[in-house]
C-alpha cells in the first residue's frame, strides 16, 4: 500500500521505529498489571529526571482523558476553569470537561491562543458570591491550539497570579514538546520550576502509538488521582506497553528529536509559503503549526492529494501541521501542486 503524508494533523503520522521496537521488546513474557511492573517503574523514573523527583506520574491512554481527570482532581463542580477559548478543552472535547468535573468553563477570547493576567483579572470580581462558579483553574495549551508559544516567564506570571487568588495552573502539553524544541529549553524549564502545578504530557503527536501522562508537581494534589483516573475508564491493564513507549520517547533526546524535525518542516514550509503572493499567513510559526489563508477556489482539489483542515471556512484560513515523520521532499510536493493549482487559476 502506498504511504501517504499529508498535512491534516500530527495526529496522523504513524509511530516512531524507536517506539514500535520498545513496544515489541516489552511482549515478551509476563508483567504485572495495573502499573504494577519494572517497564512502568522505570518510565516514571525517566519523568522524574525529566521534570524532578518530587512528581507524581500516572499513565492514561488519551489527551482528553488526561486533561479531564488532572482537571477533576484539583477542581469541585462548583469551581470554574479560565482557558482561551480556542482551547481543545474548550473546543475539541465535546463538553468532556464539564461533563466529569461538573465545573465550567470559562473561556476568553484570543487572537493567538494565549491568555494574559489582564484578561484574567476580572473573572475574580465575584470571588465568594454564591451566585456564580468561582474561579479555580487556569489552564492553558503549551504550544497552543494556533501554533503559538507561551515563554517560561509567561507561564510563571500565570502561575504567581493563580497562587496569589487560591488558584492553580494547569497546562495542556499535547504539543509540550516541540514548544521545549523551539524555546531551546529543557521539560522542567517551563514546568515545575515555572509554577505548574498539573500537566498534561503527550505523546501520540510526537510519534507515540498511544498514551498520555498526567504529571503533579505537588503531590498532595493527587491524592485520590489512582480513584479518579479507575473510575474515569483510563487504568490501563497492561501498562507497560504505555510505559515501555515513555521510556523509549524520553531516553537519547527521542522526544527532542522528533519535536525539533516537525518544528524545522513548519519552518520550511512557512518560508515557501510566504513567497506565494496570494496566500497570507496568519499566525506566527512557532513550533509545527502554519496556519494560511488559501484561495478558496484551489483548496477542494488541493486536499485530494495533500489533506489538511480548514481552520476558518469563512476566510479560508487553513491549518498545516508537520510531524517527526515529514520530509522536505512532502512540504516542496505540497508547495508545488499549490502553485500548479493557484497558476491555472489565474
Amino acid at each position: 500500500m502506498k504511504s501517504v503524508k499529508h498535512f491534516a494533523s500530527d495526529n496522523w503520522a504513524g509511530v516512531h521505529p524507536a517506539i514500535l521496537k520498545a513496544m515489541a521488546n516489552a511482549n515478551a513474557g509476563h508483567a504485572m498489571a495495573y502499573g504494577d511492573d519494572l517497564l512502568t517503574k522505570a518510565a516514571i523514573k525517566k519523568f522524574q529526571r525529566h521534570f524532578g523527583e518530587n512528581i507524581d506520574v500516572y499513565f492514561v491512554f488519551t489527551g482528553t482523558g488526561a486533561n479531564v481527570l488532572g482537571l477533576q482532581a484539583i477542581t469541585a463542580s462548583y469551581h470554574g476553569v479560565i482557558c482561551a477559548d480556542s482551547a481543545h478543552i474548550n473546543v475539541d472535547e465535546c463538553g468532556a470537561p464539564e461533563k466529569f468535573c461538573g465545573s465550567k468553563l470559562l473561556p476568553i477570547p484570543s487572537q493567538d491562543g494565549k491568555i494574559t493576567v489582564d484578561q484574567i483579572e476580572p473573572f475574580l470580581a465575584h470571588t465568594g458570591v454564591e451566585h456564580h462558579s468561582q474561579p479555580k483553574v487556569i489552564s492553558v495549551t503549551q504550544a497552543t491550539e494556533l501554533g503559538t508559544i507561551y515563554t517560561p516567564e509567561e507561564l510563571e506570571t500565570l502561575a504567581i497570579f493563580a497562587h496569589k487568588h487560591d488558584m492553580l495552573l494547569h497546562v495542556d502539553g499535547a504539543r509540550i514538546c516541540n514548544a521545549a524544541a523551539a524555546l531551546d529549553v529543557n521539560l522542567r524549564d517551563m514546568t515545575g520550576d515555572v509554577g505548574v502545578d498539573v500537566l498534561s504530557f503527550g505523546g501520540t503527536k510526537n510519534g507515540l502509538m498511544f498514551g498520555e501522562a498526567v504529571i503533579f508537581f505537588n503531590k498532595s494534589l493527587a491524592k485520590h488521582f489512582k480513584f479518579i483516573r479507575k473510575q474515569g475508564m483510563q487504568l490501563y491493564s497492561k501498562m507497560r506497553f504505555i510505559s515501555a513507549q515513555f521510556d523509549a520517547y524520553l531516553s537519547n533526546d527521542l522526544w527532542l528529536k522528533n519535536a525539533k524535525h516537525a518544528n524545522e518542516m513548519a519552518q520550511l514550509l512557512a518560508s515557501r509559503l510566504e513567497k506565494i503572493p496570494q496566500l497570507t499567513i496568519t499566525q506566527a510559526v512557532q513550533a509545527n503549526a502554519v496556519f494560511v489563508v488559501i484561495p478558496p477556489a484551489v483548496i477542494p482539489q488541493l486536499q485530494q492529494s495533500h489533506y489538511f483542515h480548514i481552520w476558518n471556512e469563512q476566510t479560508s484560513e487553513a491549518r498545516l501541521m508537520t510531524s517527526f515523520d515529514t520530509t522536505t521532499k512532502n512540504v516542496k510536493n505540497f508547495v508545488q501542486a499549490l502553485k500548479n493549482l493557484i497558476a491555472a487559476e489565474t
